[in-house]
């Protein structure tokens, strides 16, 4: 088996069907696909096995027993079950070109590339069948002219992240699967952010990493995705301070692994800082809406049921201490 697609579903009748149609018309057949549901409340589950038969039996459909809220458990579960030599995640509102399972997987096999990544995709509407594309490019013009292995150097790695020149969604990146079991790569089971630590572990341990060019991944404006529904501002802030916790803990154990991070500490604290702007970025707005109190309850349930958390600490007082020296000039 070439690739296993995995797809984590809940609540996607809307678009699931768009989705296993772009997959059964693939020119590559030498695929299957895995549908992991999160205890979807619509017709999500019955979408999934009218297609059984459009893919010979190459459609594998799980449930899990109770929902997990995020895609990270369930792209886990279907990870444990692939077979294939390459793995590919697909979000249930999105699709994909007909060659797009063909051109990542010439890619990586002719570059023998741990991650094939691409910084060019489609966006369509949120109509089921889009009446058009457009074409987004995450990378800067000048780097996306041919496909790029990128240097092994962890400093550049960890500069590539840091510069935010690697998104973080799961769908931008075609991978060995074997590279992933060596690894132990999976996702964190957070609800928000998860693809970022996965993302950062990507970057530091792929031996071969392959920038492309082409735009093969059609990503849906969904309205109703988790990042972009409407939430209530406490909503919102439980939300996104949820990652502050086991997010940066984990970050700070995995890097204390790597020589080069002792060596260098402030690419360290520069990937925390990352992580943690992000949050605050989109939190920001919620913040504003609540009044202190309000916020410090959150924030207090949050830190206490995590137990110790000496990264986020000290991230905080040296951030903290900065605020000062500024206010203070």
């Amino acid at each position: 088996m070439n690739v296993s697609v995995i797809i984590p579903v809940y609540n996607a009748e809307k678009f699931l069907p768009v989705c296993l149609e772009s997959l059964a018309i693939q020119t590559l057949r030498d695929f299957e696909v895995i549908v992991v549901d999160d205890c979807s409340t619509d017709s999500s589950l019955a979408v999934a096995e009218s297609f059984v038969e459009r893919f010979d039996e190459r459609l594998k459909i799980f449930t899990l027993p109770t929902n997990t809220g995020s895609g990270a458990v369930p792209r886990n579960v279907g990870f444990e079950r692939a077979c294939g030599d390459y793995v590919y995640f697909v979000d249930a509102d999105d699709l994909l070109i007909d060659n797009a399972l063909e051109t990542f997987y010439d890619f990586a096999a002719k570059y023998r590339a741990d991650v094939v990544f691409t910084g060019k995709f489609f966006t369509c509407d949120e109509k089921p069948v889009p009446d058009s594309l457009g074409e987004k490019i995450w990378l800067p013009a000048s780097e996306n002219d041919a496909p790029t292995l990128e240097s092994d150097d962890i400093s550049e790695r960890v500069k590539l992240f840091v510069d935010r020149r690697m998104w973080w969604p799961p769908w931008t990146k075609f991978l060995r699967r074997q590279f992933l079991v060596d690894n132990d790569i999976k996702f964190l089971p957070l609800r928000i952010c998860e693809d970022a630590v996965w993302t950062f572990k990507l970057l530091c341990l792929a031996k071969r990493w392959l920038t492309v060019p082409t735009s093969l991944y059609i990503h849906r404006a969904n309205q109703n995705s988790l990042c972009k529904r409407t939430r209530s501002p406490r909503e919102e802030l439980e939300l996104w301070s949820s990652p502050l916790t086991s997010a940066v803990e984990y970050l700070n154990d995995f890097m204390s692994r790597f020589e080069f991070f002792g060596r260098h500490p402030n690419y360290a604290v520069l990937v925390i800082n990352i992580l943690v702007n992000e949050c605050f970025l989109r939190m920001s707005p919620a913040l504003k809406e609540l009044s202190w109190r309000e916020a410090y309850e959150i924030f207090l349930r949050q830190f206490a049921s995590a137990g110790p958390q000496p990264a986020l600490t000290a991230w905080l007082i040296v951030m903290a201490n900065i605020y000062r020296n500024e206010l203070i000039k």
